[in-house]
């Protein structure tokens, strides 16, 4: 049988489905704006590392990182106890975090941030791939290689520098139980500049 364009185009199911997959289509395309930021767009990640259960200092460095319009928050490892971990799930927004050399109650931090896992972590920002690891020399050279920015912790020491077009960047310590200086850090992932802050002790 032979059915005339206009009687499909104007059927009622064939107008239906029309509407439907058109509206797919639109929460589709949304979806995407919202999974996958443009690529010219600036977002800014605050990154805290090596808190070690001193809750004074990383509530101080979580109001600052807030105060200063981050959208993410990166820890790379060390925060020890499933106590102080609570703090970080005031943190309204994304939150990626991993274990360092020190975090010994795995289970209880697990229990506490389920997303919380073993580095290297791959963090997608805009146009770039950050790589995650508690430490430096933990990094695989094939891992530095695809990465645009590699953020680690350990040390307890600062590192912001550009080598080879990347960024490296260690927060330092925001415990400050070594050094005596409490630190953290904004990064732009636009302009891969990052800002070292200082938090008061």
């Amino acid at each position: 049988m032979r059915v005339h364009a206009s009687n499909y185009y104007n059927d009622p199911q064939t107008q239906s489905q029309t509407y439907l997959v058109g509206s797919l289509s639109r929460v589709y395309k949304l979806l995407v704006r919202l999974t996958f930021r443009d690529a010219s767009s600036t977002m800014k990640i605050g990154v805290i590392s090596d808190t070690h259960d001193r809750l004074p200092t990383l509530d101080r460095g979580l109001e600052l990182l807030r105060g200063r319009g981050v959208e993410a928050i990166v820890h790379p490892g060390d925060l020890i106890a499933p106590f102080a971990a609570k703090r970080l799930l005031a943190w309204p927004g994304p939150l990626h975090v991993i274990y360092g050399n020190n975090d010994g109650e795995r289970n209880g931090l697990k229990k506490v941030l389920p997303q919380i896992q073993d580095g290297p972590l791959w963090i997608t920002a805009g146009k770039h791939r950050i790589l995650v690891h508690h430490f430096i020399d933990w990094c695989k050279a094939e891992d530095v290689a695809a990465a645009a920015i590699i953020i680690t912790g350990h040390t307890h020491e600062v590192v912001n520098e550009r080598r080879d077009g990347k960024l490296f960047l260690n927060p330092g310590e925001c415990c400050g139980w070594v050094n005596g200086r409490c630190t953290v850090a904004v990064l732009d992932t636009d302009t891969l500049v990052a800002e070292i802050i200082e938090v008061p002790a």
